[in-house]
């Protein structure tokens, strides 16, 4: 079970593949079969209790476990979810899991930020990268044997459903009504991934680019609120205010008046609000993304000449610079320079304030006031905004000293001209 650990998106598994082309092709079969009315309703109806199984099922219960319902409960749902052909909940779980632990960086499963859009889509699954699955982020789910035993027949649900509809209707009951209805909810399914990475609102900073989008909302039963999933990714409902519309959750609702499910999971309302500080990695990541619209190799090569042409400044030699030399150089070149540097800094306050980096020609890094100031344009509300600029500010400074360190030692000492 345990994923591979290298990363290989060209590398198409074509004997996965070949099932999901064949769903696609399958549904011009009812160019021979007919359409129906039962055919229709048949295919309408199995759409939204099979996205049903993939929002309560695939992603609430199995993935991130928001509540909780008896064995025999999360057997039926396991089978339900497994009927849309999506692969084993332990593969489903195991690579959604992956997804939020590194949401739009270069480790992420799907990212339309770090691939293309339509790999995001949906070329990532049949890549030899994503065939299997680390079965160590699941220990929750593997160590039912019934469950496993849905691992190894996976596709025997979606055969069974398969059949059911052909006795019901036919062929048309069939290519209509099941085949139409399972590539829906593939690509409702797999516009999460992606469409719900590229357009829509933040209303939260995640450190990633979730988006919320009501109109991905009404198709999937309420998993277009995903800026909200993840901003909390354990809520079981993900419309967090009253008029964000989440079916998924009113079900699972309902579900708990009858006791077949409970412990339901809700945000806590400092999330909701915004007034609960960032966790680490959301703070990393976001100063990650302000660090990276500062130019810094025009502020190294600026910060050299500056320093060079200063008199009086003790003499550096950069391939051995440490970063708390740096820092002093730093503060050097702004006692030394004096009125000249205070003419620089109300320069980079301008240019700061344009947010023109191709202008940017100071050797001077943003002050971490202008930092925060940057910020708080780039990212919603969030009590964490200082904490984001003081730690880009650092990455900034370390990006600095890691081209500096890098020059050839031909460069020499700090007089450069």
């Amino acid at each position: 079970m345990s994923s591979s650990s290298q990363r290989d998106d060209g590398d198409i598994v074509y004997p996965s593949a070949i099932p999901f082309v064949l769903a696609h092709l399958a549904c011009f079969g009812a160019l021979w079969s007919g359409v129906t009315a039962t055919s229709v309703w048949l295919a309408i109806g199995l759409y939204w209790l099979r996205m049903f199984a993939v929002t309560g099922g695939y992603h609430r219960y199995f993935s991130h476990r928001t509540y909780k319902t008896s064995r025999i409960g999360q057997f039926l749902l396991a089978a339900l979810a497994q009927s849309t052909a999506q692969k084993s909940v332990f593969w489903w779980a195991s690579k959604h899991r992956h997804h939020h632990r590194y949401a739009d960086t270069e480790h992420d499963v799907h990212s339309p930020v770090q691939t293309s859009f339509a790999y995001s889509h949906v070329g990532w699954i049949f890549s030899r990268d994503h065939h299997v699955f680390d079965d160590s982020t699941i220990p929750d789910l593997t160590k039912f044997p019934e469950l496993r035993w849905l691992h190894r027949f996976e596709l025997a649900p979606a055969i069974l459903l398969a059949g059911l509809c052909f006795l019901i209707d036919g062929w048309a009951g069939l290519f209509v009504g099941f085949f139409w209805s399972t590539v829906a909810v593939y690509h409702a399914t797999f516009c999460i991934n992606s469409l719900a990475h590229v357009h829509g609102d933040k209303d939260y900073v995640t450190g990633d680019e979730s988006r919320n989008n009501w109109w991905l909302a009404i198709i999937t039963m309420g998993e277009g609120w995903h800026n909200n999933h993840h901003a909390y990714q354990y809520s079981v409902r993900q419309g967090f205010r009253w008029w964000q519309i989440d079916p998924t959750y009113y079900i699972i609702l309902g579900l708990s008046k009858l006791r077949l499910v409970w412990d339901l999971k809700q945000p806590p309302q400092a999330v909701v609000d915004r007034s609960q500080a960032l966790p680490p990695r959301v703070i990393e990541r976001s100063a990650e993304r302000l660090a990276a619209s500062v130019p810094v190799d025009r502020v190294v090569s600026a910060f050299r000449e500056a320093y060079a042409s200063t008199p009086a400044l003790p003499e550096l030699h950069w391939p051995s610079l440490t970063l708390a030399e740096l820092r002093a150089a730093l503060a050097d070149l702004q006692e030394r320079a004096g009125d000249r540097f205070a003419e620089i800094q109300n320069q980079a306050a301008e240019a700061w304030a344009q947010w023109d980096a191709s202008s940017w020609q100071l050797p001077v890094l943003p002050s971490r006031e202008q930092l925060n100031a940057k910020a708080a344009a780039m990212f919603v509300k969030t009590p964490s905004l200082d904490a984001i600029a003081n730690r880009a500010h650092e990455l900034l400074v370390e990006a600095m000293h890691a081209r500096l360190v890098a020059l050839p030692v031909e460069a020499g000492p700090r007089r450069l001209g």
